[in-house]
């Protein structure tokens, strides 16, 4: 007497026989153990069967009329969806040979005619048992990946944070030893230039008054007047120490821009003009700006609104600053080298644009360059940790990266729309806050 299965789950059978009593006997003693049982009398109603619904395990006559069981099996096993289906042969046939094309065309189990009713349901649940637990490990292995996947993710951000912190640590000791040391002689020079102005106006002024004094000069007097060029250099001496002056202003300038460029505020958010960071970023890149042998000068278009300070840690918007208008200058230099060099007709232009939408309480920052411009097909990969269009050697892809990390550090967006062989626009929305997370 069998005993009754009551843990069957309802799976779904298919039996394939071209005997009926066969089927018979088989979808009986089957459903009387709680499995739902489907019949096929040929090989094309057992495709078609597992091809509209596929059962958990097919029950495969191997001698029948047009499709025998081997062909039937093989069809199964092409077949993307019906590929993973358990198919257990049950045959007459008892040679070795027979049972070993049955595994080698996808079988999982061989049950020789005349059958054990109690071999039939222990081979069936045997399969259905292997099936349920193959799935589960899928389902693990599934999820164990998805884990490590995360994990990697997150590795990569925490390694993008740790090169981000060191680069800017190293760029902020290098730039504020740099600053010192123009600081130092730049001194010298700002406080004893305007004793130096002091003292030429007095020398010129005195020397026109022995010209007054003493209108008739000695020959010796008249000929190293002439030597010297004394009327070109009493007109030209205070030109050269106004430009002394300029250039001293510029230097200064230059200073207190890398000073804000690396200020370190790391522990705590400040309050902070954006502007000012453009600004410094700006006049750190400004060698980068003017033409070289290949292209001409770019012109950086300034689309300026008042904006309200901004809590932020300034020294990391700098760094996205620095990193969107670099690939900016990048992206025309790459224009002007792929169309053979400049021409006098060609513009190259940077466009920032600062705006404050007051209604939604946020600062946007838009910087356009009229480069080449990023393909589509990569356009959602740009932010991608280590991916870069530039030749070896030239890029890390690391910039975009660390920027958007940044700003998604600020609760902002950093978003990228480009327009092949016309332009991109890098655009950052940065919301107004009272405090921002560590």
């Amino acid at each position: 007497m069998l005993i009754v299965n009551n843990n069957t789950d309802s799976k779904n059978l298919l039996i394939v026989d071209d005997t009926p009593d066969n089927i018979r006997l088989l979808s009986t003693m089957l459903a009387e153990q709680g499995y739902k049982v489907r019949k096929a009398l040929n090989g094309e109603m057992a495709l078609n069967s597992c091809q509209a619904d596929p059962p958990d395990l097919v029950i495969l006559d191997i001698k029948m009329p047009d499709l025998d069981g081997y062909t039937v099996c093989e069809r199964l096993k092409l077949n993307p969806e019906t590929a993973e289906i358990p198919v257990v042969f049950i045959s007459a046939l008892d040679d070795v040979i027979d049972k070993v094309k049955a595994f080698q065309v996808g079988g999982v189990d061989y049950i020789s005619k005349p059958f054990q009713c109690e071999e039939v349901l222990a081979r069936v649940r045997s399969q259905l048992t292997i099936r349920e637990l193959t799935f589960k490990l899928e389902q693990k292995v599934e999820a164990r990946t998805a884990a490590l996947l995360g994990a990697f993710e997150s590795l990569q951000h925490t390694q993008l944070q740790l090169v981000q912190s060191e680069k800017m640590a190293t760029l902020g000791q290098l730039i504020a030893g740099i600053a010192h040391e123009i600081n130092n002689p730049l001194g010298f020079i700002t406080n004893n230039l305007a004793f130096a102005q002091e003292g030429v106006q007095s020398l010129m002024d005195h020397l026109q008054l022995y010209k007054r004094e003493y209108p008739q000069p000695t020959e010796a007097i008249i000929d190293h007047s002439e030597t010297i060029d004394l009327e070109y250099v009493l007109e030209d001496l205070p030109n050269i120490l106004d430009s002394i002056k300029i250039g001293s202003d510029r230097i200064q300038q230059l200073s207190v821009s890398l000073r804000k460029f690396s200020r370190k505020n790391n522990d705590q958010p400040v309050e902070s003009d954006l502007h000012d960071g453009l600004e410094s970023t700006l006049l750190i890149l400004k060698h980068r700006l003017k033409s070289n042998g290949n292209r001409g000068a770019i012109e950086i278009r300034k689309e300026y609104q008042e904006l309200p300070q901004i809590l932020c840690y300034p020294e990391q918007l700098n760094q996205v600053f620095m990193n969107l208008l670099a690939n900016s200058i990048d992206a025309l230099d790459e224009r002007c080298e792929k169309n053979g060099g400049h021409s006098s007709e060609e513009s190259y232009s940077i466009t920032i644009a600062t705006e404050f939408i007051s209604d939604r309480s946020l600062i946007q920052i838009r910087v356009t360059d009229n480069g080449l411009g990023i393909p589509e097909d990569i356009q959602s990969q740009i932010f991608d940790y280590q991916f870069t269009t530039k030749p070896a050697g030239k890029g890390t892809g690391l910039g975009l990266a660390i920027a958007h990390q940044i700003i998604q550090r600020h609760d902002g967006l950093l978003e990228c729309h480009s327009i092949p062989q016309q332009k991109t626009t890098f655009t950052i929305c940065l919301p107004i806050k009272n405090h921002i997370d560590s």
